[in-house]
């Protein structure tokens, strides 16, 4: 019941002291005491009865309304038999609290009201509480792990008649009732997955109310859990690209306690699917990780094939010929919002500051989610993606069964441009004004050999895109068009054999000497062999710049006035 019938009733002789705007909260229960400290005997929801016996003086007034504002009370009533009328200092504390406060006449007994509060709530939950504990046991033994999500969103129209939908953040839907009716428009998944994830930005706790056209929706956040309670996030923004939502077709801001109750019982029953489908990703996850690590460290070709010979299977069981594949590289990056990070995390190393959000967890969901292509069939598409993480980037080894030649003589695959389209209104929101994402996509490759230059040519796309205006970019291959392009392609050692003959008379120098000699180098290429531009940047004189210029020359033997060399050099500082 809610408080406000309690003063619709005369004879519970209430009188409201305060909290009006109070009065739609929900009373579960009653309870009368004169303990100082009775939270131990309290769940919430309750309203408290006392005589004030526990006070002492006015200091008393402020930590007994605290404690049942902590517990979580519904309201307090107290008597005005023992005082004659209620203390300022108690009406003081519970309006700085925000806890409504009613006076009970000396003629009315707690008895009276507790009688009274017992049989409206004892006979509001008559009919409903059975069959809402019917449906908690029926969802928990015919639930996820008995058919997925639908099961539970069929027992939701069956038993309820609410029609619902689980969806991704990025608003694919994952989950939807099998009873006629119309489908849920893919538009109206990325409005509803955009509006979940700007109003989880925000803080504000769901349900999430949301009216598209003449239909309203409710969004419960299915968060999840992983072992931790919700409340272990250190930051929202950790999750909030990752986790599902479930959308109702209806207004849940005026119902009960027991609906409410009952539809976050199903996010935990959904939430556990997440969880389950998560946990069956770590094989892939696994793959990826050790192809990545080969593809960096340098491996053979042969040791790379045969790591892939063992993800082929397990991405696409019953292919039988090796796949193409595609990389796709993804960051994630997270702009301060208080006190730690001082505008975009950069590109390079170093240690991660205190209260800075690890961006490589983060783009590993997103690349699984929006990877996803909506025309594969099987239980979860998603399935046939290996996506691993380091630093703040995420890497995803994408396997085509049949790379087929377009009539204007593209190869088929993922595109760019394609990957974002339906899903960066919802990005977008998410992102809110201190988030961005990039990502860069191969081209397709067909053996180990062309594996790494896949990923470098990925790393660049993704470094093109951002360079772009906006918070989601991306970037293909099918835009590369320099030198860079080849760079990935280079065998290992020719590499370091170029960049040794060149560079390392001028690292060893510059170790002893402290000469800055690249950092020179790098500035004179990148002005064109300006002299006076060069100078400027480095905040020299012309003199020093052309000192530094001619020591590189003399201890590699080049002219950096030729056109050839300074090709050789800018190549060697690419490639090292």
């Amino acid at each position: 019941m809610r408080l406000r019938a309690l003063l619709d009733t005369d004879a519970l002789g209430l009188r409201l002291l305060g909290g009006e705007d109070e009065l739609d909260r929900t009373v579960r229960g009653v309870m009368t005491t004169d303990l100082r400290d009775p939270s131990r005997y309290l769940s919430g929801g309750e309203l408290v009865l006392t005589g004030l016996a526990w006070r002492r003086d006015a200091a008393d007034s402020e930590p007994f309304v605290r404690i049942l504002v902590q517990a979580g009370v519904a309201a307090l009533a107290a008597g005005e038999a023992e005082l004659g009328n209620v203390p300022d200092d108690l009406i003081v504390a519970c309006a700085r609290h925000r806890l409504p406060l009613f006076a009970v006449h000396e003629s009315v007994a707690f008895a009276t009201i507790t009688e009274h509060v017992v049989r409206q709530v004892s006979g509001e939950r008559a009919g409903d509480l059975a069959a809402v504990v019917d449906r908690h046991r029926r969802m928990m033994t015919a639930g996820p792990a008995g058919g997925g999500p639908d099961v539970v969103l069929d027992l939701l129209g069956s038993d309820l008649d609410l029609r619902a939908w689980v969806l991704s953040p990025t608003g694919r839907l994952i989950a939807g009732p099998k009873v006629a009716g119309p489908a849920l428009p893919a538009d109206v998944c990325a409005k509803l997955a955009a509006e979940h994830l700007a109003a989880s930005r925000t803080g504000r706790p769901g349900p999430h109310r949301v009216t598209l056209g003449s239909r309203t929706y409710s969004l419960f956040p299915v968060r999840s859990s992983n072992g931790r309670s919700p409340q272990a996030s250190r930051d929202v923004r950790e999750t909030v690209l990752s986790d599902w939502l479930l959308a109702v077709e209806a207004d849940a801001s005026d119902w009960p306690e027991e609906r409410l109750d009952l539809l976050e019982g199903v996010t935990q029953l959904i939430a556990v699917e997440r969880d389950r489908r998560d946990a069956a990703r770590t094989v892939r996850r696994r793959l990826a990780q050790e192809v990545l690590e080969l593809l960096q460290t340098g491996a053979a070709p042969a040791e790379i094939a045969a790591r892939l010979r063992v993800a082929a299977p397990v991405l696409l069981p019953g292919l039988g010929a090796a796949p193409h594949w595609q990389v796709v590289v993804a960051r994630v990056e997270w702009e301060e919002v208080q006190g730690g990070l001082a505008g975009p995390s950069a590109e390079g190393g170093g240690g991660r500051r205190a209260g800075e959000v690890e961006g490589g967890p983060v783009a590993q969901s997103l690349l699984e989610e929006i990877l996803v292509d909506p025309l594969t069939t099987g239980p979860e598409p998603s399935d046939r993606i290996a996506v691993a993480h380091t630093g703040d980037e995420a890497v995803a080894l994408v396997p085509l069964p049949a790379v087929s030649t377009e009539h204007d003589g593209s190869e088929s695959g993922i595109l760019a441009d394609a990957l974002l389209e339906s899903v960066r209104d919802p990005l977008s929101a998410g992102l809110d004004d201190d988030g961005r994402i990039t990502l860069g996509v191969s081209a397709a490759v067909h053996s180990a050999e062309g594996l790494r230059g896949a990923l470098e040519e990925a790393r660049h796309a993704r470094r093109v895109a951002a360079a772009r205006p906006g918070r989601v970019c991306a970037a293909g291959h099918q835009e590369l068009a320099s030198h860079v392009l080849l760079l990935p392609f280079v065998p290992d050692d020719v590499r370091r054999a170029f960049t040794a003959r060149l560079l390392d008379p001028l690292r060893d120098y510059d170790h002893r000497h402290r000469a800055e000699l690249i950092p020179t180098l790098e500035t004179f290429l990148d002005c064109d062999g300006s002299w006076t531009r060069c100078a400027t940047r480095l905040h020299l004189h012309v003199n020093t710049l052309r000192y530094r210029v001619g020591r590189i020359e003399q201890l590699t033997g080049r002219d950096l006035s030729r056109l050839e060399d300074k090709l050789d050099f800018f190549l060697a500082l690419r490639m090292s």
